[in-house]
């Protein structure tokens, strides 16, 4: 199920269940500022902000280290022989699991289950699934065996596993600095002997290809229906249409480009090639080839082979490996002649979260529910937020792969994951990861200089929805780079000094004035009309997950409620008017507790903190009351609150920030 697109002033329908998913980190590392402030904090604003709209029980948010892959191997390897670790590699994950689960906490994301595909009972369960998941494949005709080739390296006697080696993308167009066995660092696949000079990352040499029989999900001839799909969600949903597009783009026949000026004869080279469409455009440096299927195309690659030929391939679908011969991996159930094979990361990492919420219902038996109410059922929406690295394996490959696994011809119907796709995060203005020369900073390290609040609500701004944005924190700028305030606190301002004042005048003027409560009165016209306006531009987004724009509405939301109360307070002030203080009273009361409500989902501690001071329940976060006035939400009809001492905040800066206002 996804969310359809809204029509002009209709207001969104939310499902009455909902799992949320992440993305999973590799367990080779810490989490590092784009883990955090790319992804997980989206994802859990939405989970939050769902638990607040249909109930926390019809919420499950969900996500884990992911055990297994080339690059945990390679990491491990390199450690070991390094001497600088001595563990075992169940070991070297389990240590950052622990530490990617605790960095979390520190941000405060709130998945329900934060598991591991290879450790305890999430692992033991995602073994279990992934070979229920193998066996359906299997027995409905969606598997073939194919021998295909993979690097080896003579000197090591070894297969190379993807990590272990690194050349030049061969897809047309691509921009990655590094192309592995048979994917690149941008997610477009290919076959191992399509990777442009191969070099072993054990050695330094050229490898050799030996064939390695594997399984794979035929994945091509699923490319009519996706594109049918595809088209549907462009026309009708509120998917982000850059990834819809990125979609689109892989949903073509196979292509090979050659450059003219490799062609000698082309006649010739035609009338070799299987069928096949011949574009020819004279202000083009290559000829395309379109062909039918993958056989005709790779026929015709033989062909420029044997005449030593370069070529290029065009994105399309090729069968999707779901096996190989990595023992550390989760075990593929021995079939046919095929044995001791373990599952290829990409695939098994896809079908982790439907692990891992059947480990957490297993775990929460009150619940009384089974995977299908979530995964199946027409009540329940699936949200999965991604990197746009991993739009090929999240929007084709495990679209195809779950819809073969329920067996429903009518793609329209499935109830498939909604993909949320965000854009690269740069810092300092260059994409930089773990494996490039730009090193990201720690999430854990960020948190010496920020709150955990002012970086979740500066993340949320930077529209990764729509466009790649970059992280540019002043700590790590050299002093003639400085330019006026930190970006990275002009969201959080919003939250320790504008929020932070209303919340502090509202409850210093009723101890001073009312007696320490709330004045009962009606709410202003003007007050109720503005903040309709504030809750339904907002409830809008989060449906679009559209959470810059949320930024912006609570901005302008909360900075005009200040602008209400410095203005009319002087005016109460100056005048002496107890009726207009009352009056101004009542109105902020309101405005500061549905400005808590639709704060609760990124800055939860500071907001509780609120509700903790009002002494109002935990309806307060309900949005079925969401226009209720604050009264509705205490027990106590004298509407005390509790007392607020002198120079306390609801929302704090970072002590570092203080001493800098100090000095």
């Amino acid at each position: 199920m996804v969310n359809k697109r809204l029509g002009k002033d209709e207001r969104p329908v939310f499902p009455k269940r909902a799992v949320i998913t992440a993305g999973m980190p590799y367990g080779n590392k810490e989490l590092h500022f784009g883990h955090v402030g790319g992804m997980m904090i989206h994802a859990d604003v939405f989970a939050r902000f769902l638990r607040d709209r249909i109930g926390k029980e019809n919420v499950i948010f969900v996500s884990g280290t992911d055990c297994y892959g080339s690059p945990i191997l390679e990491s491990y390897r390199k450690l070991v022989e390094d001497k600088k670790f001595d563990g075992s590699i169940k070991d070297y994950v389990t240590g950052n699991h622990l530490k990617q689960k605790a960095t979390l906490e520190k941000y405060e994301i709130s998945p329900n289950l934060f598991g591991a595909s290879a450790l305890g009972r999430t692992g033991e369960v995602h073994n279990e699934v992934s070979k229920k998941i193998f066996n359906t494949l299997y027995e409905n005709g969606y598997l073939v065996k194919m021998s295909t080739p993979q690097f080896y390296d003579p000197e090591y006697n070894v297969f190379l596993n993807g990590r272990q080696v690194i050349g030049k993308c061969p897809i047309q167009g691509c921009t990655s600095e590094k192309g592995y066995a048979d994917e690149c660092s941008l997610g477009h696949q290919y076959m191992p002997d399509e990777l442009i000079d191969p070099k072993s990352a054990l050695s330094g040499k050229t490898p050799v290809i030996k064939d390695v029989t594997n399984w794979y999900f035929k994945l091509d001839e699923y490319c009519d229906k996706l594109l049918e799909r595809n088209n549907y969600l462009m026309r009708y949903s509120n998917c982000r249409k850059n990834m819809l597009k990125t979609i689109d783009e892989f949903l073509k026949k196979p292509v090979i480009y050659v450059q003219r000026k490799n062609i000698e004869d082309l006649a010739e080279l035609e009338s070799l090639f299987p069928e096949h469409e011949t574009i020819d455009e004279e202000k083009k440096s290559s000829i395309t080839f379109v062909f039918k299927d993958l056989a005709a195309r790779d026929k015709a690659r033989e062909v420029l082979g044997s005449k030593g030929i370069n070529y290029r391939s065009g994105k399309t679908l090729v069968p999707f490996r779901l096996s190989g011969n990595v023992e550390w991996g989760v075990p593929v159930p021995d079939t046919e002649d095929q044995k001791d094979l373990t599952f290829w990361v990409w695939p098994e990492s896809l079908w982790a979260p439907i692990s891992f919420t059947e480990a957490y219902l297993e775990e929460h038996k009150e619940l009384d529910q089974n995977i299908s109410d979530w995964w199946n059922s027409e009540d329940s929406t699936v949200f999965q937020f991604i990197g746009e690295d991993n739009i090929y394996f999240y929007g084709i490959a495990e679209m195809a792969m779950f819809s073969a696994l329920m067996n429903n011809e009518d793609m329209e119907n499935i109830n498939l994951p909604q993909i949320i796709s965000n854009k690269h995060i740069l810092f300092m203005g260059i994409k930089a990861s773990s494996s490039s020369e730009i090193k990201p900073p720690m999430a854990d390290e960020l948190l010496n200089h920020y709150t955990a609040e002012q970086l979740r609500m500066h993340f949320l701004s930077l529209g990764l929805s729509s466009k790649s944005a970059s992280f540019k924190p002043q700590i790590y700028m050299k002093e003639e780079e400085k330019q006026g305030a930190d970006p990275v606190l002009k969201e959080g301002n919003l939250l320790t000094n504008v929020y932070n004042r209303i919340v502090r005048s509202c409850f210093y003027t009723a101890q001073k004035h009312f007696d320490n409560k709330i004045p009962v009165g009606t709410v202003s016209e003007k007050i109720l009309e503005d903040t309709k306006k504030a809750v339904l531009e907002y409830e809008r987004h989060m449906y679009n997950h559209e959470f810059h724009a949320i930024t912006y509405v609570l901005d302008s939301y909360i900075r005009n409620m200040n602008k209400y109360w410095a203005k009319n307070s002087r005016e109460a002030e100056k005048n002496n008017d107890e009726e207009l203080l009352k009056q101004i009273v009542i109105d902020e009361f309101y405005a500061l507790r549905v400005i808590a409500t639709l704060l609760h989902p990124i800055a939860p501690t500071g907001c509780e903190m609120v509700r903790e001071y009002l002494n109002a329940s935990d309806k307060i976060w309900s949005w079925d009351y969401i226009f209720n006035p604050v009264y509705d939400f205490i027990e106590d009809k004298n509407y005390e609150l509790k007392f607020l001492e002198p120079r306390v905040d609801f929302f704090t800066k970072h002590p570092s920030q203080l001493q800098f206002d100090e000095n």
